[in-house]
């Protein structure tokens, strides 16, 4: 569950990262208040850029947690810059960084329980990171990416699979 877990969402949280900054060099190159890609949306009834890297983050945090069997940090939805963006990935990382294999030892038959429509939802581990945790991630990353690619930064499969 660690590998299937922790590895992947480690490494796609590190190409986020490496996007925001590319936006970031974009925003500066080109003379564009940052706040133009900061709150950008797909379309009108989605999330602009800023939340969709808290979810991403939030998705990756509370995996690690519920599959270890711990707490899920808590961050404020606070980031308002690149700069706070690029902190959170960061402190994500930190924290599913300090998480041991041992911590995952039963994790896909642990029952995890989270809030899903205000409801209490109950799966097993494996349940969970197949069906919620990398479904919801991978949306949010990817509507990261596309905001800003969709904007006219100048990224591509390689970025997202971090591989640039």
């Amino acid at each position: 569950m660690f590998d299937s877990s922790i590895v992947p969402l480690s490494h796609s949280l590190k190409s986020l990262s490496a996007i925001l900054k590319k936006a970031e060099a974009y925003c500066e190159a080109r003379k564009i208040d940052p706040n133009v890609l900061l709150t950008a949306r797909l379309f009108p009834d989605m999330f602009p850029l800023v939340r969709q890297v808290q979810l991403t983050c939030d998705f990756a945090k509370g995996c690690g947690a519920r599959l270890a069997g711990l707490p899920v940090p808590s961050f404020p939805d606070e980031e308002k810059t690149f700069a706070e963006l690029q902190a959170r990935i960061a402190k994500t990382l930190d924290f599913i960084g300090s998480l041991k294999r041992e911590q995952f030892a039963d994790a896909a038959t642990r029952t995890v329980t989270v809030k899903i429509a205000g409801k209490d939802t109950e799966n097993k581990g494996a349940a969970y990171l197949s069906s919620v945790v990398l479904p919801n991630f991978y949306f949010h990353l990817t509507t990261a990416y596309n905001i800003l690619r969709h904007n006219g930064l100048e990224i591509g499969k390689g970025d997202f699979l971090g591989r640039s």
